[in-house]
């Protein structure tokens, strides 16, 4: 049963942090989420990944069928992402870093995927981003938490996924 929608820095991050070999034991855990299928993502983040190094992005790479929801795949309301997934481009024009220079502070479209997939499934986006202060954001300036809010789907740490799962070292 899927609980949370993953962005490839949700992992990506703390793996850098935390490598494999210090904490085996997280990893295992995270793993062991994958491959009970708790993990939804679409094509464009499964696609990174599967980049990820070492045991954590070979679990990545055997486990496809747990994690990417394709689109006409009868299992999931696919149509109502691709709706959610088409006015996010057009709402968040501004802050979206392929549209705008790829200018800092903002959001790209493979994050727009997974919050639309997210915004679908009603479930949580986990993502090592964290919410723009106040001061930083503006109509040009925004990440994946920021949207997140604006679209009534809750963002997660990758520590809030530890603590969520009863994962720890």
């Amino acid at each position: 049963m899927k609980a949370y929608c993953l962005d490839t820095s949700g992992v990506s991050t703390p793996l850098e942090f935390m490598p494999e070999d210090i904490h085996p034991s997280i990893w295992s855990g995270v793993a062991d989420l994958v491959k009970a299928g708790k993990f939804a993502v679409t094509a464009e983040i499964y696609d990174e990944l599967c980049h990820l190094p070492g045991q954590l992005g070979e679990c990545m790479k055997a486990n496809e069928e747990h994690l990417q929801l394709e689109i006409e795949e009868e299992s999931w309301d696919w149509e109502d992402y691709v709706a959610h997934y088409e006015r996010m481009k057009t709402a968040y024009a501004a802050v979206i870093s392929e549209y705008n220079s790829n200018r800092k502070n903002t959001v790209g479209l493979k994050d727009l995927t997974i919050i639309a997939l997210a915004k679908t499934l009603e479930l949580p986006v986990v993502s090592s981003e964290k919410k723009l202060s106040a001061m930083q954001e503006s109509d040009k300036r925004q990440k994946i938490p920021d949207i997140c809010d604006k679209e009534g789907v809750v963002h997660m740490t990758f520590n809030d996924l530890l603590r969520a799962e009863g994962i720890k070292s």
